[in-house]
């Protein structure tokens, strides 16, 4: 395997890093950067909770290889708000969306790539976003509510005041 000296943003920061060009960025991220909230599940890109934001985009973690966001810029749940005080973070705890709470951060990464593209997603787009984000507690239904709440408070403030 090949070392290679890459540089890429994360969650605003600029890391350089001297690492083998196909170590899946999911590693990167939580054994050699510390971000623990990308969670790792399947390992081959299936289930979602690895899911981060390349260039604004969802992809999943675990099967992508760090050459590939070389000088790009990447977004994990710890990026999404400092203070824990997104939107979807604020919808997700007033819908009791968590049970097990392990898929969370990969749904709501997902459920943000959905709502900067699309701030009033249908059933349908919702359905279409998030259907590689498997949840074994099956809180889809709450998931759902969650993104509609968090569509409103991002795209139309001003309606929730009036």
């Amino acid at each position: 395997m090949e070392r290679v000296r890459l540089s890429f943003e994360l969650n605003g920061q600029q890391q350089t890093l001297s690492i083998e060009n196909d170590t899946p960025l999911l590693w990167v991220l939580r054994d050699v950067l510390g971000m623990n909230g990308t969670k790792f599940g399947c390992g081959i890109g299936l289930c979602g909770a690895c899911t981060v934001h390349l260039d604004g985009e969802a992809v999943r973690s675990c099967s992508l290889p760090i050459n590939a966001v070389a000088n790009r810029s990447v977004t994990t749940i710890e990026g999404l708000s400092p203070g824990s005080d997104h939107p979807l973070q604020v919808a997700w705890i007033a819908e009791n969306v968590p049970q097990c709470g392990y898929c969370q951060s990969g749904q709501i990464m997902s459920a943000a790539a959905l709502l900067a593209n699309n701030p009033a997603p249908s059933d349908a787009d919702i359905n279409t976003a998030m259907s590689g984000n498997l949840c074994r507690c099956g809180t889809y239904g709450r998931i759902r509510s969650a993104i509609k709440r968090a569509a409103v408070d991002i795209w139309q403030p001003e309606q929730e005041q009036s």
